[in-house]
C-alpha cells in the first residue's frame, strides 16, 4: 500500500477515516482499471480481434461494479454524517 500511503493520508484528513479509505479503494480500482484497458490491447479474443478477451472483459466489468458499490457507501456515509 507504500504507493498510496500519502492519498490515503490526504483523503483520511478531508474526509475521515472511513471514507478516507472508501476514496483511496477507489483510487486504486481506478489505475487497475486504466492497466487493464491497457492490457485489452494486446489481449484480443482469437475468434474476433476486434474485441478484448471474455476474461479481461470480465475482469474490468468486476472493477467496474466494486467502484460504483464504493461510490454508494461513501454517499450513504456522507448522507449519514449530514444527518447528526
Amino acid at each position: 500500500m507504500t504507493d498510496y500511503e500519502d492519498q490515503l493520508t490526504r483523503y483520511q484528513f478531508q474526509m475521515g477515516p472511513a471514507r478516507g479509505r472508501l476514496a483511496t479503494a477507489l483510487d486504486m480500482l481506478t489505475d487497475a482499471l486504466a492497466l487493464a484497458g491497457q492490457h485489452g490491447i494486446y489481449c484480443r479474443n482469437p475468434a474476433r480481434e476486434d474485441e478484448t478477451a471474455t476474461d479481461l472483459r470480465l475482469i474490468m466489468k468486476q472493477i467496474e461494479d466494486s467502484k460504483g458499490l464504493i461510490i454508494e457507501t461513501m454517499e450513504e456515509l456522507k448522507r449519514a454524517g449530514s444527518e447528526r
